[in-house]
């Protein structure tokens, strides 16, 4: 059977080396381009190569072919093909963990690594001579595709395989770096690594600093470069097409939120999900949208609107039921701050409603503090320090993380 992708939603591994080189420079030209578009105009870079691909629906070109379907109609020889959280085609909900399969369409083996540790990916890999890694992430640490990367590189250092990062941009920017730093007893697979919420950094930026600093054994790291891209640049300056890169994350407003109202998730308000507007749209059956509205304009956060809204979840939190709150609405992307936003959201709600309101529970422990990386945010929200006060005293540590990032940043 002629191997050729099922484009609708893709996911796959493949780690390489390219001759001892840590990088690789495309030609000079005007528009931006992905480490993929960059890699198919040298596709001999993986010639001889069995390669493992891990992707998903983001592995795509400006004109809309997958990474795969491009990949093997340049004779590169992918044999497998792995996904992260949400599977493959990018169609399973967050938290249900992805099964396995051979693809009815090019008879590949498609396999999930999600919820897998690095010793549990190594026989995953079998037959493999490189690992290449092309899946679009949100710049922010609880999104959990960078994990998946960093276990697979730790596996494929254990295996003695080259990894390769086809890299794209980080769509909310990379000059600007918010919010806590984790810390290393509250690791979890929605926070690794000691890294800001927003972490202005893109995964082949991202891939170098778990390798220098973070993983147990360092692998054979290559990364395919964007070309002409700024860390000024939002996703949108860019004009390459956004692909939802998970079913909760479906535009760049929702991408550009989520850094502050992905703490929502820690709470019981819905962050929106089993809505169109999720991360955008937030609430509770006991509050009065127009009443949380109004104390959040009040609040006179810099480049964001909010209006009361209601709406009815058609899954997750109060699934079938009526929830009253707020819309937000980005009016000017590069003064709007995501975290001090979350965190007002989080406090107007607790002070308006403070018998209803409640941290959501993981187990014995707090699910904000997962989200936040420690739990201060949530001890010094219950202890009435302001959401301003709270970011200033993150300040020190970002300063050193900024500091400790510079040698791993690729771009000016």
């Amino acid at each position: 059977m002629k191997k050729r992708a099922w484009i609708t939603g893709l996911v796959m591994v493949v780690s390489f080396s390219l001759l001892g080189s840590d990088e690789v420079n495309g030609k000079r030209e005007g528009k931006v381009k992905t480490g993929l578009e960059v890699l198919l105009e040298y596709p001999l870079l993986l010639k001889g190569k069995k390669v493992g691909f891990i992707t998903n629906p983001t592995g795509m070109t400006r004109d809309y072919r997958h990474a795969l379907d491009a990949m093997l109609d340049e004779g590169i020889d992918v044999v497998k093909v792995y996904g992260p959280e949400h599977g493959v085609r990018g169609s399973e909900q967050a938290g249900d963990e992805p099964g396995s399969y051979e693809d009815p369409r090019t008879g590949l083996p498609f396999i999930n690594l999600y919820g897998k540790k690095p010793g549990e990916m190594v026989p995953l890999f079998d037959g493999v001579d490189v690992l290449v890694f092309d899946i679009q992430d949100v710049g922010t640490r609880y999104y959990t595709y960078i994990y998946t990367m960093a276990y697979a590189m730790e596996a494929a250092a254990q295996r003695d395989i080259p990894f390769m990062v086809l890299d794209r941009p980080n769509p909310i920017g990379g000059t600007k770096v918010e919010g806590s730093v984790l810390k290393p007893e509250y690791r979890s697979f929605v926070g690794l690594y000691p890294i800001p919420q927003r972490h202005g950094m893109t995964v082949g930026e991202l891939a170098k600093m778990f390798n220098g600093e973070f993983l147990e054994h360092q692998v054979d790291l290559d990364i395919v470069k964007v070309k002409k891209w700024k860390r000024k640049q939002l996703y949108s300056d860019t004009k390459l097409p956004w692909v939802l890169p998970s079913p909760n994350m479906p535009t760049l407003d929702t991408a550009l939120v989520y850094p502050g109202t992905g703490m929502i998730e820690g709470t019981n308000l819905s962050e929106g999900r089993g809505t169109t507007r999720p991360f955008e749209l937030l609430g509770a059956p006991y509050i009065k949208g127009w009443e949380l509205a109004e104390a959040l304009n009040d609040a006179g956060l810099p480049g964001v609107s909010f209006r009361e809204a209601y709406f009815t979840p058609t899954f997750s939190k109060y699934q079938g039921k009526t929830v009253g709150g707020v819309q937000l609405h980005v009016e000017d992307p590069k003064r709007f701050d995501p975290i001090l936003t979350g965190l007002t959201v989080i406090q107007e709600t607790k002070r308006l409603y403070p018998k209803d309101f409640a941290w959501r529970k993981d187990g014995d422990s707090y699910w904000i503090d997962k989200l936040t990386g420690s739990d201060r945010v949530r001890s010094r929200i219950d202890a009435g320090v302001p959401a301003k006060k709270i970011l200033a005293g993150f300040q020190k540590e970002l300063k050193e993380f900024k500091r400790e990032r510079e040698k791993y940043l690729l771009y000016p």
